[in-house]
Parts: C-alpha cells; sequence; structure tokens
C-alpha cells in the first residue's frame, strides 16, 4: 500500500513561489507538442482564429496537425530546454496526453488540443498554482498532463487549487457572434454564464495583476480569481486595441521592474497604473507571410521570457527584437522557435515559472484597484 507523505504548508520552503514576471528563474515546466491536434471546429475556436487559418481548422478538425511541422516544434523546444538548463534552471515537463481520445459531458463531446503551452492553463500567484477553467471544450482536461507534477508540488507545501470546473454547455457561448466592424469594440464569443479564464489573460506585478476580459476569459472568471487572491492582490482590467483579444502576453509584457513592453498597435494609451515606467515599443514583426502561424498573429515576437531582470529569450532570427533589447539594457539569449510559433505561442505560452528567487512587493505606483 502506497504511503502519502505531504510537507505541511508553510513548514518548509514551497517548491511553487513566483509573484512577478522578472525575479530570477530558478524552475519551469516547458510545454510538449506530442501529439497535438486541431480541435473540433466551434464558435469558440473560430473568434480568435486568424481569417486565413479557419478553413485549415474547418477541414482538419480532429486530425493531428502535420507530423513534420510537429517535429520542428519539438526540436525546437529541446533547444530550449538545453539553454534554459544551462542558465541555471531547473526544467520540468509534462507527460504528454492522447488528444484524439474523444470526452465529453451532457450535450457535447470534443477532443484534445496539446499540452504545449502551460502558460493558457496554469496560473501560479505567489505559492499557488490554480488550475483554471479553460472556455474551450478541446482544454477541459488542459491540466491533466501537468496533475503529476501538481501533486508532486502539493506534497512539498506548494497550494493547489482550482476553479470552479465549467460545465460548458451552449449557454456559455454566443452563437450569434460575429467579426466586429472597423473600430469597433471587441465582441466576445462567450457569455456570463460561468466563471471561465486562461491565465495567460493576466500577468503579475507583485501584488498588482493585470488582467483584460478576452474570448476565453469573462469578468465572472476574473471575479472569482479578485475573491479567491483576497485582499494581498489587486486586480486591474483593461480593453486594449485588439479586436479579437485571446491572451494579453502579445499586447502588454513587464520585462523587469519599471520596464514595459507593449505591442503599439495595441496599446496606443499605456495605462496610468504605469506612469514612471519606462516604454518599450515592440519592433515590427519578421515573421514572413509565408510561414504557418496557426492560432496567433505575427506580434507572438514579443512573447519573450525573463530569466532575471535583465536576460530574456529571444526567437533567433528576430534580429530587431535582438537589437532592441540591446539597446534597452537588456541580454537577449536567443534560440530558435519559429516552428513553434506556428502552434499559438512563444516563449512566454511555453513556460510556467513555477519559482522565481523573490517576495511579494508593490512595483505600480497606483495602489487602488481601477
Amino acid at each position: 500500500m502506497e504511503t502519502l507523505t505531504v510537507t505541511a504548508a508553510g513548514a518548509a520552503h514551497s517548491p511553487v513561489s513566483s509573484y512577478n514576471e522578472w525575479d530570477l528563474l530558478e524552475e519551469v515546466i516547458v510545454g510538449v507538442v506530442d501529439g497535438a491536434a486541431f480541435p473540433p471546429y466551434h464558435i469558440a475556436v473560430e473568434a480568435p482564429l486568424p481569417h486565413n487559418q479557419r478553413p485549415v481548422f474547418r477541414e482538419n478538425a480532429g486530425k493531428p496537425f502535420p507530423a513534420e511541422q510537429l517535429a520542428l516544434a519539438k526540436q525546437e523546444l529541446e533547444e530550449f530546454v538545453h539553454i534554459l538548463e544551462g542558465e541555471g534552471v531547473r526544467v520540468r515537463r509534462p507527460a504528454p496526453s492522447d488528444q484524439l481520445q474523444e470526452y465529453g459531458a451532457p450535450g457535447w463531446t470534443s477532443t484534445g488540443l496539446y499540452d504545449a503551452m502551460p502558460r493558457d492553463v496554469l496560473l501560479v500567484i505567489g505559492e499557488d498554482i490554480i488550475e483554471c477553467p479553460l472556455a474551450w471544450r478541446s482544454r477541459h482536461y488542459g491540466t491533466a498532463a501537468f496533475k503529476p507534477l501538481l501533486k508532486e508540488y502539493f506534497k512539498q507545501g506548494a497550494r493547489w487549487s482550482s476553479a470552479p470546473g465549467p460545465e460548458l454547455k451552449d449557454e456559455l457561448y454566443n452563437y450569434d457572434w460575429t467579426e466586429p466592424e472597423e473600430n469597433e469594440p471587441a465582441r466576445f464569443v462567450i457569455t456570463e454564464f460561468e466563471p471561465t479564464f486562461d491565465a495567460a489573460d493576466f500577468v503579475r506585478c507583485g501584488r498588482d495583476v493585470i488582467a483584460q476580459k478576452s474570448n476565453v476569459t469573462n469578468q465572472f472568471g476574473i471575479e472569482w480569481l479578485r475573491r479567491h487572491l483576497g485582499d494581498t492582490y489587486r486586480i486591474h482590467v483593461f480593453e486594449f486595441n485588439d479586436s479579437h483579444p485571446m491572451h494579453i502576453d502579445a499586447t502588454l509584457l513587464p520585462l523587469a521592474p519599471g520596464k514595459l513592453l507593449i505591442n503599439r498597435e495595441r496599446v496606443p494609451e499605456v495605462p496610468q497604473i504605469f506612469r514612471g515606467w519606462e516604454v518599450f515599443e515592440a519592433p515590427n514583426p519578421v515573421i514572413p507571410d509565408e510561414h504557418t502561424l496557426y492560432m496567433t498573429s505575427k506580434w507572438i515576437n514579443m512573447n519573450i521570457l525573463s530569466l532575471d531582470e535583465q536576460r530574456v529569450m529571444v526567437e533567433r532570427q528576430d534580429e530587431p527584437m535582438i537589437a532592441a533589447l540591446k539597446e534597452w539594457g537588456f541580454k537577449p539569449i536567443p534560440c530558435n522557435f519559429r516552428n513553434f510559433n506556428t502552434f499559438g505561442g512563444s516563449f512566454h505560452c511555453a513556460t510556467l515559472d513555477v519559482r522565481r528567487r523573490g517576495k511579494l512587493e508593490s512595483y505600480l505606483l497606483d495602489g487602488a484597484a481601477l
């Protein structure tokens, strides 16, 4: 019989501890692309997709992504892991899941997507690692591949939380959703039927957490997180100039204390809460038009991972970004990642920083939630 040994919370240093996006990175989870598949086509999937990819997703729904693309992305992930380990970071990996296995609940069935983006499905706030209530049916079991790690962290003293599991009934989705007209605000494909959010719609600045509503994150989900975190943290919700919002880290990303990277097309006016910060505009992306991007725009080039206040991971071919980061005082570490970009993310998306060496502090001048 197996004996369960669990460290009492607070009795030892938690293996999970991360309060912001830039403290010294000590341990990280890096995703895997093994077995990745096109999700069943659904209105929630359609809304944030690039226009040219919607026919591709319809035609290939429920099929594996092309094997040659997966092989190239996997090779880049291994290079990324090798670099991280060489920089002194402990790297953990999930056990790949069978994405073609059908599952469901009353009223719907689905197959999966991938285990490539831990930043989407898990949110670390301090010593709490939170399973997110994901809005896509194809991601209903999006944290399954990470469960062995979650159990391990909990046994070692981490907090392990889970938001209410969504039912994903038809009432959650706006089946009358249509594209917003030019200069119109975003129209969200999800309703307020139940709380849903992706972790990637939040970025952490110590006591302040910056959030956006999107096609996967609703106000109900943000309010659940606000109450779960309590008075220790302040969540600030902003709307950006993005007609298809899904994930904030290709729009606005703090790289170090007082240093903010923005997408100037989506952030024409920097929120006042960042007054006093240096603001860097991401250079135009250089990804060629012919390079396949299934789920993102070329602005995935600003999806950077900070290893500390100076070292940042950047795509090896993105020479304008590398030059800009050097000019801004950072130390860019290049890594081939363009084939991983194909699947909807870059270094920030592909990782979950489990432990950063630092403590809870305030970095923003405005202490009041907006």
